[in-house]
C-alpha cells in the first residue's frame, strides 16, 4: 500500500510539473520579450536569455504621452478596488440573510438566483448598456463599478460559508440583545476572513482583466481601463512585441502581489465554504 502511494504521489508530481512548465514558459518569454531591444524580440530560434538587457521598453511604455498607460493603470485599479469592496458588502449582507435569517420564500427565492447562473453574461450586455445609456452612465467611473455588484456567485460562496458557523454563537449575542446588524457586523464577517479573501481575490483579478465591457462603455482614452489600452497598443506601436510585452508586465504585477497575499486563504475559504471539486 506505501509503494503505491509514493508511486501515485511520483507520478501525480511528474505530471504536474509537467502542466507548470506549459504554464510558465509563455510567461517566462513575456518577461524576456520585455527586456529585449524590439529587434531581438522578433529574432527565431527563440532565445530566452536576451543578449541586451534593456529596460528602455518600460520607460518608453510610462513615458509615452499619446499612450497613458499611468492613466489606464491608475483605472483599473480605482474601478477594481471600489467595485470589489462594494462586492462584499453587498454580497455578504445578502448572504447573510439567505443562510442567517429566516423569511417566507428564502430558499425559493435563493435557488432563483443560482438560477440565473445558466444565462450567459454577453446576453445582458445590450440591455445594461441600454440602462446604463439611459441614466448618463456612458464613459463613467459609475459604468465600471456598479453592473455586476449583484454576483450571484459571491452570495453563493459567503452563504456556505456562512451556514457552517455555529448558531449558538449568534445566539448568546442576541440573548445579550444583538441586533441583526449587530451578529452579521461584529460576529459573522470576522469569522468569515477567509472567504471574504477569496470573494475579493476573484472578484478584483475578473473586474481587473475585464476587457469587453469597459471597451463598451468608456469612449475617450483617458477612461480606458488597462485591457482596453493594451489592446489599443497594438495599433499605437505597430505591434512592437517588446514594448507591449512591458506594458502586459505591468499589467500583471498588482494581480500577482494580491495573489501572493491570498494564496494561504484560498484553499482555506473554498474548503470551509462547502464547495467540492
Amino acid at each position: 500500500m506505501a509503494i503505491e502511494d509514493k508511486s501515485s504521489k511520483r507520478i501525480s508530481f511528474i505530471f504536474l510539473s509537467i502542466m507548470a512548465l506549459f504554464w510558465i514558459l509563455p510567461l517566462l518569454w513575456v518577461l524576456s520579450t520585455s527586456l529585449k531591444p524590439e529587434s531581438q524580440a522578433i529574432s527565431w530560434p527563440i532565445r530566452w536569455i536576451p543578449e541586451t538587457l534593456t529596460f528602455q521598453n518600460y520607460q518608453d511604455v510610462l513615458m509615452r504621452q499619446d499612450v497613458p498607460v499611468l492613466r489606464w493603470f491608475w483605472n483599473s485599479f480605482f474601478v477594481a478596488t471600489i467595485h470589489t469592496g462594494l462586492m462584499l458588502l453587498f454580497n455578504s449582507m445578502s448572504a447573510y440573510a439567505f443562510a442567517r435569517l429566516k423569511f417566507r420564500g428564502r430558499d425559493v427565492l435563493f435557488w432563483g438566483l443560482m438560477a440565473t447562473m445558466m444565462i450567459p453574461p454577453v446576453m445582458n450586455l445590450v440591455p445594461l448598456y441600454g440602462l446604463i445609456s439611459s441614466i448618463g452612465w456612458v464613459n463613467n467611473y459609475a459604468a465600471l463599478i456598479f453592473p455586476g455588484l449583484g454576483g450571484v456567485f459571491g452570495i453563493f460562496l459567503l452563504r456556505q460559508f456562512f451556514i457552517g458557523i455555529p448558531h449558538e454563537l449568534e445566539e448568546a449575542a442576541r440573548m445579550d440583545g444583538a441586533s441583526p446588524f449587530f451578529i452579521y457586523w461584529k460576529i459573522i464577517l470576522p469569522l468569515a476572513k477567509p472567504a471574504l479573501i477569496v470573494l475579493a481575490l476573484f472578484t478584483f483579478m475578473g473586474n481587473w482583466n475585464d476587457y469587453l465591457w469597459p471597451l463598451i462603455v468608456t469612449t475617450s482614452a483617458d477612461m480606458r481601463t488597462l485591457p482596453v489600452g493594451l489592446a489599443i497598443m497594438q495599433g499605437q506601436f505597430n505591434i512592437q512585441f517588446a514594448k507591449l510585452m512591458a506594458a502586459t508586465i505591468l499589467s500583471a504585477i498588482p494581480v500577482i502581489i494580491l495573489f501572493m497575499f491570498a494564496q494561504k486563504f484560498i484553499v482555506k475559504g473554498i474548503a470551509l465554504s462547502g464547495i467540492k471539486g
